[in-house]
């Protein structure tokens, strides 16, 4: 999917454009759902792919909301080595966008896995 992003900077907050298209990062315990407990499903801010169920939401302590996996084939995963470090970076599978990063330090025992997302990139779609 091809995004105009002259066109998202006229329609996203300032944030969500900086994370989603220049890889940056929210403030932790800063964003809407960090803390949230609702049911519902968590969309893309910038294509509105279903991406998360909050079902594999669990709190984390860092700060940013943390899900053990995402919905199938709603992300994606590549190498990010920037900033000295080698990370996994999460995208949107449909717009590209980033989302954060996954790390192999999550409490579920099914995945192991923690993907750690930037409320700011989100939407909830509550149930």
């Amino acid at each position: 999917m091809k995004l105009d992003k002259e066109k998202l900077k006229a329609t996203l907050d300032p944030m969500t454009y900086h994370v989603t298209q220049e890889k940056g990062t929210e403030q932790p315990f800063s964003g809407a759902y960090w803390d949230t407990h609702d049911p519902g499903y968590y969309h893309c801010k910038v294509c509105g792919q279903r991406l998360f169920s909050s079902d594999n939401k669990f709190d984390f302590g860092s700060g940013w909301p943390s899900f053990d996996r995402a919905l199938d084939g709603a992300t994606e995963l590549q190498a990010d080595d920037s900033h000295g470090m080698h990370r996994t970076e999460v995208v949107c599978s449909k717009c590209g966008a980033h989302l954060g990063h996954m790390f192999e330090d999550g409490p579920s025992e099914t995945t192991g896995q923690r993907y750690c997302i930037n409320s700011c990139v989100l939407h909830l779609e509550k149930k």
